[in-house]
């Protein structure tokens, strides 16, 4: 195969399927360097896209109107391309098994158009396999054509972390995989076109699979590791951050810290490889330990909330309590699988409902997957108890004196402010006299 030379010269074009926060990113990365037809199912993203507007903001509306991607959800122009990178999402069931309706669609979808001497590239979050036992016959079956004679598959998983501007696409090292020697080498060229940190050239697609979930997964218990301790030293009345602070001061630390575990990566990613572990046979311990430590953290900072009403004085069923951020990490519009969601399910159970607060969280978004209308913080008074649950820069630049307004007027110890990602001075609220607690 000699299909990275024909992309380079223009001769032939590359598609991105599924145009969100992984492939919007590497879509615009090739378009400086060759012809990109970007597809998409949803109408109203393409055409927002088309207008210039940029609803992940992972590259910006400038660089949107800049970019010389051809956008559709016409699927018939796949066609024309003949690389095909897809980056669709892997979410979870309800039962926590994984959902691969998404990738198993686009697959369907590319297999439709799918022509001789095409590469299909997967960069979803899968569980080892899933590309050569379920991907490839669906594009056999659609396509008609026969995998390994009429095209080739590969493996390479989405690295991108949503919302940082440092760590970007072309600063991290791609992992690529081909099922045989010449797909490999043809991946990698591509790859290396845009990706400026170089690339990792995996012994398998299977290997690339199992790295891309054993990553999140580390990074999953280690998060659980200290939401275990955060909860410990809240019975024991010691603050966790004042310990993290004292421990990383030794060279070996791992520096993580406690906190809300959600979206579709760190959150979801586990469960694909425990799902696999255990059609084997295997019952994983640790790294479901760790699901559930994190998975229950929501609850613990609602059921802290309640305490810190109760010993306030408050009604609890009167009290109102503004939360400050849904989405689920900082400076990024998601809301997707927010544990914060978890928060607000508890609270409801106690017949308070919170109000929400998020600059950054798409306001429909937010309506649907959680049953909320937005509010602006410009909108808040009265309150009882602000919760700090995401650290959106708009939230840390917030003066004291600003958060003294949103209160009902109370005397300063009768103020509730819990401090999810502690993200405020603790000194100063302390010094205020405010109620303060944090993660």
């Amino acid at each position: 195969m000699n299909l990275y030379n024909k992309i380079v010269n223009k001769e032939e074009k590359i598609s991105i399927v599924g145009l969100g926060y992984v492939g919007m990113p590497i879509g615009v990365a090739f378009a400086k360097k060759v012809e990109v037809i970007g597809y998409d199912l949803n109408e109203k993203k393409i055409r927002m896209y088309t207008s210039g507007i940029d609803p992940t903001n992972e590259v910006g509306d400038e660089a949107i109107k800049n970019t010389t991607i051809d956008f559709t959800s016409d699927e018939k122009r796949l066609k024309e391309a003949k690389f095909h990178i897809v980056a669709v999402p892997t979410p979870i069931n309800s039962d926590k098994t994984p959902d691969l309706a998404p990738v198993e669609g686009a697959s369907t979808i590319i297999g439709r158009n799918l022509t001789k001497g095409s590469i299909v590239v997967y960069e979803s979050t899968v569980y080892p396999g899933v590309t050569e036992d379920i991907c490839i016959p669906i594009l056999e079956k659609e396509s008609g054509l026969k995998c390994g004679l009429d095209f080739k598959v590969g493996y390479s998983p989405e690295r991108i972390n949503p919302g940082d501007k440092v760590h970007t696409l072309e600063k991290i090292i791609k992992i690529v995989s081909g099922m045989d020697n010449d797909s490999l080498e043809e991946i990698s060229k591509v790859y290396e076109l845009v990706i400026d940190a170089g690339v990792h050239k995996a012994t398998s697609i299977k290997v690339a699979e199992a790295a891309k979930v054993v990553e999140n997964s580390q990074r999953d218990i280690n998060i659980a590791f200290m939401n275990e301790l955060a909860m410990v030293f809240d019975r024991m009345g010691i603050d966790t951050n004042d310990v993290l602070e004292a421990m990383n001061t030794k060279w070996n630390a791992l520096k993580f810290y406690p906190g809300l575990v959600g979206g579709h990566c760190i959150g979801v990613d586990p469960y694909y490889f425990v799902y696999e572990a255990e059609k084997l046979g295997y019952h994983s311990q640790i790294i479901l330990s760790g699901r559930k430590i994190n998975d229950s953290m929501g609850e613990f900072i609602a059921d802290a909330i309640i305490k810190k009403l109760i010993l306030a004085n408050k009604v609890v069923k009167q009290s109102k309590v503004v939360i400050l951020g849904i989405t689920f990490k900082e400076n990024c519009p998601d809301t997707r699988n927010s544990k914060v969601g978890d928060i607000i399910t508890r609270l409801r159970e106690y017949d308070i409902t919170p109000i929400i607060v998020d600059p950054q969280a798409d306001a429909e978004e937010a309506r649907r997957e959680y049953g909320i209308d937005l509010v602006k913080l410009e909108e808040v008074e009265d309150a009882d108890c602000l919760v700090f649950a995401v650290a959106h820069d708009e939230f840390k630049h917030v003066s004291m004196q600003k958060i003294d307004k949103l209160f009902k007027d109370y005397p300063n110890e009768e103020k509730i402010v819990i401090d999810v990602k502690s993200i405020l001075d603790k000194t100063k609220v302390e010094n205020a006299g405010y109620s303060y607690w944090r993660l």
